[in-house]
């Protein structure tokens, strides 16, 4: 399997205990069948700021402690990006790292609490420049939750979106569970990924949250999303549906 969204480089070079938790973590995917990662730490969230040439420098230095253990684990960088209006200049003074640093999928997250009245012009704006923007766990904002019409918009627009594996299973909640569900129903989501930040609270599960799609949906949209993240890895076309609207339901009905 494979992880496009994980926070498993911030431990490098902060001391033995945090160097042995990032190789507790790369243990931990393993053992759940996880052969390939992206290292996407945080960017511009107001809490952390891990630009391009140093998360470049740290996958080099967690492949190199993966090779000694003897680790079968291979390590892509990224980036998890904070939307920001100066985002293209940051982009022109080369600290936004693409996935695989391959200049066609960003990353893209959004305030918990708000969808930006400037998403859909950013949205545009990276697609204009060839790079396509992947909205981080889209099911968590409670913009797009109250206003279920802005995803559909951004999708629409050409942007992708990644739901959290924990979502998927209820580790956010009742509500968060449903509203990701609604968004696989009407073609709104496009990768799974585990987000995981540890071994305990937030680690890997993303094979029970393909276990719940496939009981839910189906195993082709399993199938779908598995390989989505095979073809990224490949450079190839994405498997894409059309996306559909998602009616508010009015006295219990739609």
């Amino acid at each position: 399997m494979i992880d496009i969204h994980c926070h498993i480089l911030p431990w490098i070079d902060d001391g033995p205990s945090q160097l042995i938790e990032c190789l507790n973590m790369a243990n931990s995917a393993v053992t759940t069948g996880i052969s390939h990662l992206f290292a996407t730490p945080h960017h511009l969230n107001e809490q952390y700021e891990n630009s391009k040439s140093v998360i470049l420098e740290r996958t080099i230095e967690l492949k190199r402690h993966l090779l000694q253990e003897n680790i079968p684990l291979t390590v892509h960088p990224g980036q998890e990006v904070r939307i920001h209006r100066e985002l293209f200049h940051s982009l022109e003074r080369d600290e936004i790292l693409t996935l695989d640093n391959e200049g066609k999928y960003l990353l893209l997250e959004l305030p918990f609490g708000e969808v930006p009245t400037y998403t859909r012009e950013m949205v545009y704006e990276l697609l204009v420049r060839g790079i396509t923007p992947i909205i981080v766990h889209p099911e968590r904002n409670r913009g797009f939750i109250e206003d279920n019409n802005l995803l559909f918009e951004l999708v629409q627009e050409g942007a992708l979106t990644q739901l959290t594996s924990g979502s998927i299973i209820g580790h956010f909640g009742k509500k968060v569970k449903s509203f990701s569900e609604t968004i696989i129903e009407h073609n709104l989501a496009h990768f799974i990924a585990t987000d995981a930040h540890n071994c305990s609270s937030r680690g890997f599960s993303l094979h029970e949250a393909y276990d719940a799609i496939t009981k839910t949906f189906g195993i082709n949209y399993t199938f779908n999303f598995q390989e989505n993240t095979e073809l990224l890895i490949l450079g190839q076309h994405l498997h894409i549906e059309k996306p559909i609207p998602i009616r508010k339901k009015i006295l219990g009905l739609f």
